[in-house]
């Protein structure tokens, strides 16, 4: 829109939608760590490792829950207004994980 304010309007929706990439490539990024971890859990076949490796997959099962909410939002038709799928663990987006390296 050019009229008025729509400037204004399309920066907002602008930036609203930049900043939702942002954290989309940011949980991406975190599931690539995630994946990585498993596999290395996994290749060691020591059971702590695999029995951790049931956490992890829990964090990238939720991870994926966050970027598919993430690209629904953005598809709601107002563009203010969240959706709220049934289960969602209270649109928690900014959860970040302590990763432990080499925990032998």
């Amino acid at each position: 829109s050019v009229h008025g304010n729509g400037n204004q309007v399309d920066d907002k929706a602008f930036h609203a939608v930049q900043k939702s990439f942002v954290q989309v490539q940011s949980i991406l990024n975190q599931n690539r760590l995630l994946i990585n971890e498993i596999n290395q859990n996994h290749e060691t076949m020591i059971p702590d490792n695999l029995g951790r490796n049931v956490g992890l997959i829990r964090e990238l099962n939720n991870n994926i829950r966050r970027v598919v909410d993430l690209y629904a939002d953005l598809s709601s038709p107002s563009p203010g207004r969240r959706r709220r799928r049934p289960g969602r663990l209270g649109g928690k987006l900014g959860h970040k994980r302590v990763r432990h390296v080499n925990e032998s």
